[in-house]
């Protein structure tokens, strides 16, 4: 078991010689995290946000430019990848072609020397634990995405680290693969009880996953928190809309006294919202973020607040329909009933609660009023 710790980390990279722009290009900077024991931490983020180059960080692939690395407090910064105690998966399975699977798993041992009968032992035991037993004598040819996907998993279990890196394992997977593969990974982490970091682009991945998230952009943290906190307090515009399958609609508000209104819209404000905007004058006008699910059509809803609307886009998807309803020249989404009798062109009038609403600053896009996390455990914020 393992307590990692990430202390002011930064990776930059010069900049090509003769190219006009920044001296260094800053893959990641100022990195803050410490993990429980046995945590499963998610690194989550659009492409290029740093979060495959802090993991790499962290396997010793990449050397930290600045900060600290340690393992059990131990700093292992300049230590060499072999001997950091971790097992890294990768998106390829990177399997090889003329071994068996027993083969496969049992390479890194073998390698160490480990006793015959050591590496027949945890061989199989990673095996039963994975469901691969009867696949052991078969080479990766012979294998679906999902059996290849359980022998890099396996072959990584196998060396009992202390550390687990998961680096986007499972984007090679069908949509249904990943779903039973990321329940494997889950129900093994918590058999395990190993400290694993995860990176993926998948928030969906991420929300389900992970014990707590660290969502990335531009090389930063932007917010580091539980699931539950993430979706229903996040810290800024990004962080709300990346976090949330639709994404949470964004709308220009006008800062009127009790009220917000804008073009199609209004709402009127909590005692609580109110305070965190101020007077009107000190910020006249602000986002105005509401999710998909808590938009319904009048009638269904007693809430204040109110939208309205041209349908442009149906979405029928059995247990709910989704339908995008232009406002202005912005698009919003909506989350409704699974027969809502509604058709393309229609005129749709939506409801929400005002308690439901997010607000952000016009400028900064931080969030105003954020509510305090329910336990110290769950919320660190690096802006």
């Amino acid at each position: 078991m393992a307590i990692v710790e990430l202390k002011d980390v930064a990776k930059r990279y010069d900049s090509v010689p003769g190219k006009k722009g920044a001296e260094h290009a800053n893959a990641v900077e100022d990195f803050n995290l410490t993990t429980k024991d046995g945590e499963f931490v998610v690194l989550v983020g659009p492409s290029g946000c740093g979060k495959s180059t802090t993991m790499r960080m962290i396997a010793g692939l990449e050397h930290n430019t600045a900060g600290e690395i340690r393992i059990n407090g131990q700093d292992v910064s300049d230590v060499e990848p072999r001997d950091r105690d971790i097992a890294m998966v990768f998106q390829s399975y990177a399997l090889y072609p003329h071994m068996s699977v027993y083969h496969n798993m049992a390479f890194a041992l073998e390698l160490k020397k480990t006793p015959k009968e050591e590496v027949k032992k945890r061989v199989q035991e990673a095996a039963k634990i994975l469901d691969i037993e009867h696949l052991l004598d078969r080479k990766p040819r012979a294998l679906s995405g999902g059996q290849r996907q359980r022998v890099a998993l396996g072959r990584a279990l196998v060396r009992q680290p202390q550390v687990f890196l998961m680096d986007e394992p499972l984007s090679n997977l069908d949509a249904r693969l990943r779903v039973e593969m990321r329940a494997e990974i889950t129900r093994l982490h918590r058999r395990l009880g190993v400290t694993t970091f995860y990176v993926t682009h998948d928030q969906t991945e991420a929300m389900t996953m992970g014990q707590r998230i660290v969502v990335m952009r531009d090389g930063r943290i932007q917010q580091i928190d539980t699931p539950y906190n993430l979706y229903e307090r996040p810290v800024n515009r990004f962080v709300a809309g990346f976090i949330g399958t639709p994404s949470m609609n964004f709308l220009q508000a006008d800062h009127q006294g009790e009220t917000l209104k804008g073009e199609g819209f209004s709402c009127s404000l909590s005692a609580h919202q109110r305070t965190a905007l101020g007077d009107a004058g000190q910020r006249p006008r602000c986002w105005l973020g509401i999710r998909p699910e808590h938009l319904h059509q009048v009638g269904a809803s007693s809430g204040s607040g109110r939208l309205e609307g041209v349908i442009e886009v149906i979405e029928p998807l059995g247990p709910v329909t989704m339908a995008q309803v232009r406002i202005g020249e912005t698009l919003v989404t909506a989350q409704l009933g699974a027969h809502p009798g509604i058709q393309i062109g229609d005129t749709l009038t939506l409801a929400f609660d005002p308690d439901h609403v997010h607000l952000f600053d016009i400028d900064s896009d931080e969030a105003l009023g954020v509510a305090e996390a329910p336990s110290a455990s769950s919320a660190q914020a690096t802006a």
